[in-house]
């Protein structure tokens, strides 16, 4: 638990050396060996499980600065809730799993364009992003969130009508507040460790982006508070692959249903999300196993 407490913690101090050490893994794995696999021909994004085992390489894309879910820990690795998972996929398939850097925006394009051959960044199910990419069934559940200065808390979403709400570019948030709230003004950026530091520099009233995520913050940065704890309907997250590839598509629903009969989304919340979450919340509220929610009542 304290090896666990002492990745997680630092989560301000990781976002500098999660830009500059997973930048180098994305250059290398998108030069030489992330572009195909010279074994079978085949191009990243496009290969089979059987191909990917071949390969002896999966390459996943994940984020660097959204702790707890995917960031670089205090010794330089990439770490967290999706990386946990990622490292189970590249184990089951016999290979090694090379993590890619990604934007919350660039989530579809590094599929479409081969540079990966799964998206696994915290990345929730749309209508708009299935058009592009295909995703597999669930292993988590979220909804929106809004953090802001306890001094000037937002508890509803009334009181940002005038005020500028900071959002991350090609997020759940972003669209739901440009589809349903106009009257909010909008300041986007590509990364979240620059969304949280707008918010600390007092560039916007509020942050808005998953709950699980400002609510991991919030507790570790004292002085703002999640006054908006769930908005908008309940969205899953799962990964993705490129549009097509159904036989990697398939593996992986495959894959839950056998990771869900030994509740392995529930471990890797605890090894991974308790420790930042606490009584915040618990695993029941958030994970999914077997890729289905049991506790949906749609």
């Amino acid at each position: 638990m304290s090896a666990t407490n002492a990745r997680i913690t630092p989560f301000r101090r990781l976002a500098t050396a999660a830009v500059a050490v997973l930048a180098a893994l994305g250059m290398a794995a998108c030069s030489g060996g992330a572009g195909s696999s010279a074994s079978s021909g085949t191009q990243v994004g496009d290969r089979s499980p059987e191909q990917i085992k071949e390969a002896g390489e999966i390459v996943i894309g994940i984020f660097s600065d959204k702790a707890p879910f995917g960031y670089i820990d205090a010794n330089g690795k990439p770490a967290g809730y999706d990386v946990v998972y990622g490292d189970r996929i590249a184990a089951d398939l016999g290979v090694t799993a090379k993590y890619v850097p990604v934007d919350a925006a660039a989530r579809t394009e590094v599929l479409a364009s081969n540079k990966v051959d799964i998206t696994l960044a915290n990345f929730t199910i749309t209508p708009e992003r299935a058009e592009k990419v295909d995703f597999a069934n669930p292993y988590f559940k979220v909804s929106l969130g809004v953090v802001s200065p306890t001094s000037a808390e937002i508890t509803d979403v009334s009181q940002l009508a005038g005020k500028t709400l900071i959002v991350t570019k090609g997020t759940t948030a972003e669209a739901y507040f440009e589809a349903n709230h106009p009257e909010i003004k909008l300041q986007k950026y590509d990364q979240y460790s620059d969304a949280y530091q707008a918010l600390e520099d007092g560039r916007g009233d509020a942050f808005s982006t998953d709950n699980t995520e400002v609510i991991a913050w919030a507790i570790q940065h004292p002085g703002f508070s999640v006054g908006i704890k769930s908005l908008g309907d309940t969205s899953y997250i799962a990964a993705a692959v490129k549009k097509g590839n159904t036989a990697l598509l398939d593996w992986l629903n495959n894959e839950l249903v056998d990771l869900g009969k030994e509740n392995f989304f529930h471990k890797d919340y605890e090894q991974t999300l308790a420790p930042v979450y606490g009584d915040a919340a618990t695993p029941d509220d958030l994970v999914v196993e077997g890729g289905v929610d049991t506790t949906s009542t749609n």
